[in-house]
């Protein structure tokens, strides 16, 4: 099988790759998260890179390029430490609104796709878990208008985007797959409250009290999954470029820092320590590339390996971010270093769109007859 990158995307890769390392180093991503992790300004930046579209088919003004692609930015954003909601606009978001009326489509993805608007995903509520199906919002129709009561937490830049794509229920019961919709909201008809995350972004929750809406889909939660999956694949290649990036500085850091006149990567412990963070970081790698690869295959096939690739990049992104904080020492931890700033990222990152046990759970509950053996 052939891994190498084709001329395009090695192209996309250093365009992404110059950019970063031109127009957004550590002051100024510290200095935007000091100021409260407003980022509107970056992702209009990444929009004229073309970046925007990247997911968005060329019929509506965007690129219409696929799975690898869209891994090799989100590595290279990742490893320049890049604060702005890309996957969940760029790469989440196209495929939300895919299933939607064509005069719709046609009124939001061109748009979406040169950066003038920001749409993003509020799919999460207080009790959903990770369980996408997990929807208590409600949609009802009066007079053909959708109106939607409900409350959205964790939605990703929400006081900054434009409108939001909200899952919400338009019959069964709370749990069930069937009778969720999904809803575009203009965020003048909501009501918006935005705060800090720890790794110096910001999320909103967003209160819905028979706002008005435009239907999308009336029968969402394949879409939902697929959209699920796409986001957990480029959070593991995000990942992948933050532990590249952190483990280069922590070996910078071990061969300038010195101990008993010696720098302290000449200690075979530490040597050993750095041996373990490197196989870890390119299992991850390899666990990356594999869930890219399977975003085209069959549901079943598709949802068990992302959920594969998602526990080997927990283990991954757990074990590299404490052992280079831990090699570094108490300077590991301060604000003002960079290498906090990477191990905050993958903290976050670990806890995205489902968190290592939710995926263990994924994985376990798809291979049973296989007794545990990937086929």
């Amino acid at each position: 099988m052939d891994f190498d990158f084709t001329d395009d995307q090695v192209s996309l890769r250093d365009a992404v790759q110059r950019w970063v390392e031109k127009g957004f180093g550590f002051p100024r991503r510290h200095a935007l998260a000091k100021a409260g992790g407003a980022t509107r300004a970056v992702y209009g930046e990444l929009a004229d890179l073309g970046l925007t579209g990247l997911a968005i088919p060329e019929a509506h003004g965007g690129m219409g390029f696929g799975a690898v692609e869209a891994m090799v930015v989100c590595e290279e954003l990742g490893r320049g430490l890049v604060n702005a909601p890309y996957v969940e606009a760029a790469l989440v978001a196209p495929v939300l609104m895919a299933g939607a009326p064509e005069v719709l489509k046609a009124a939001w993805l061109p748009r979406m796709a040169s950066g003038e608007v920001l749409v993003v995903p509020a799919l999460w509520e207080a009790k959903s878990r990770y369980r996408l199906q997990q929807v208590h919002a409600s949609a009802r129709q009066d007079g053909g208008v959708w109106a939607l009561t409900g409350v959205k937490t964790l939605v990703p830049a929400g006081d900054e985007a434009d409108a939001f794509i909200v899952s919400a229920r338009i019959s069964g019961k709370t749990g069930d797959t069937a009778g969720i919709g999904l809803f575009l909201v203009e965020k003048g008809a909501a009501t918006v409250r935005g705060f800090p995350t720890h790794d110096g972004a910001r999320a909103a929750e967003v209160a819905l009290a028979l706002t008005p809406a435009q239907l999308i889909s009336a029968d969402a939660f394949a879409a939902l999954e697929t959209a699920a999956d796409v986001a957990v694949a480029a959070n593991c290649a995000e990942a992948v470029g933050l532990m590249d990036a952190l483990v280069a500085i922590t070996v910078d850091y071990m061969n300038t820092r010195k101990q008993f006149n010696v720098p302290i990567a000449s200690f075979q412990a530490l040597r050993h320590r750095m041996a373990d963070v490197k196989m870890q970081l390119e299992l991850g790698r390899s666990m990356s590339y594999y869930a890219s690869l399977k975003l085209g295959e069959a549901p079943a096939q598709r949802r068990r390996a992302i959920s594969q690739a998602r526990v080997q990049l927990g283990q991954s992104m757990r074990t590299v971010g404490q052992q280079c904080v831990q090699l570094h020492g108490g300077i590991g931890v301060t604000d003002e270093y960079v290498a906090s700033h990477y191990f905050k990222r993958l903290t976050m990152l670990e806890l995205s769109w489902g968190d290592s046990l939710h995926h263990l759970g994924e994985v376990s509950s798809r291979m049973q007859d296989t007794a545990g053996v990937f086929a």
